[in-house]
């Protein structure tokens, strides 16, 4: 009965876990001691496990999130969250799924680990102040603070974005077609003069150290790292053959997104963020390390 009991929060603590923690790799590990514990304890004891169940996992997600501070300090490069497959008619509520937007995550990054937490239990999970002042271990004036900050934060911060999820997958394949193609006008139209490029490659995957900003910049960083020359490059340590590549548009962390494959295997997340039909910011994971939660489209769907 335990075992049933943690099962049936299983996917519900990993989604806590994943958004104030921003690495799907780090919220497994969280769940699997949060079970652990679980497991120590007797369940008939416990009244409502649904509510102590997310209580271990947010205060060991904050402990987590406290300690993985320090090597994201020495991180190569820009870190951004590990990307995570979503499918769009997912059972989860809509809210749910736009909760794990990578621009949203990003900015979840600039938050505390105690506001991130009450703000992804307050927004993302709805849940009531009193019940997330007991997960967090705060009183219940304090959380409404908290979430109230947190946020404003978030407000502030947050990108806009069209919400219009058939224009931004028609841009995100125009994206990849120009890309492939080597067509510098034809990429260069699709973004907004100011575009910012944030690449994640922690000093493994080809990415670019610092923010890149400007429409004829970070065009030509695309066609420089698509250009058949640097993918034979990529596939080399892979000993991959060059008709290995592959490259999809599906559903990364909410929204289209182009995923490159070598013999199968995801290698580079291309994710546009859109507004006033443009692409206003482009995120570019290439860290071979965050690709792991990554799952490719059925071709036969």
């Amino acid at each position: 009965m335990s075992v049933e009991i943690f099962e049936q929060h299983r996917g519900l603590l990993t989604g806590v876990a994943y958004r104030i923690l921003g690495s799907a790799a780090d919220a497994e590990d969280v769940v699997q001691e949060a079970w652990l514990r679980w497991s120590a304890v007797d369940a008939a004891d416990v009244a409502e496990p649904r509510a102590y169940l997310i209580r271990v996992v947010s205060r060991l997600a904050i402990d987590r999130l406290r300690q993985a501070a320090a090597r994201r300090e020495s991180y190569v490069g820009p870190w951004l969250p590990e990307p995570v497959s979503t499918e769009p008619d997912a059972a989860e509520r809509a809210e749910l799924v736009e909760s794990v937007e990578l621009a949203l995550l990003v900015v979840l990054e600039t938050l505390s680990p105690l506001e991130r937490a009450v703000f992804v239990l307050r927004e993302a999970f709805d849940l009531p102040h009193a019940e997330i002042a007991r997960a967090v271990g705060r009183s219940e004036a304090a959380v409404r603070q908290l979430a109230r900050r947190a946020r404003d934060h978030v407000h502030e911060r947050k990108p806009r974005f069209d919400a219009d999820r058939t224009r931004r997958r028609q841009l995100t394949e125009r994206f990849a077609a120009a890309c492939l193609t080597g067509d510098l006008d034809g990429l260069t139209g699709l973004l907004a003069h100011d575009v910012t490029l944030v690449g994640d490659g922690g000093g493994r995957g080809k990415a670019p150290l610092r923010v890149i900003t400007g429409a004829d910049r970070v065009s030509r960083f695309f066609l420089s790292i698509t250009s058949e020359r640097n993918l034979r490059r990529a596939l080399e340590p892979l000993g991959a053959a060059p008709d290995a590549l592959g490259v999809a548009i599906t559903e990364v962390n909410g929204w289209p997104a182009v995923v490159v494959t070598a013999a199968g295997q995801p290698i580079t997340v291309i994710s546009p963020v859109v507004a006033a039909g443009r692409i206003q910011t482009v995120y570019l994971i290439t860290n071979p390390e965050k690709m792991s939660h990554l799952r490719l489209p059925d071709p036969s769907r």
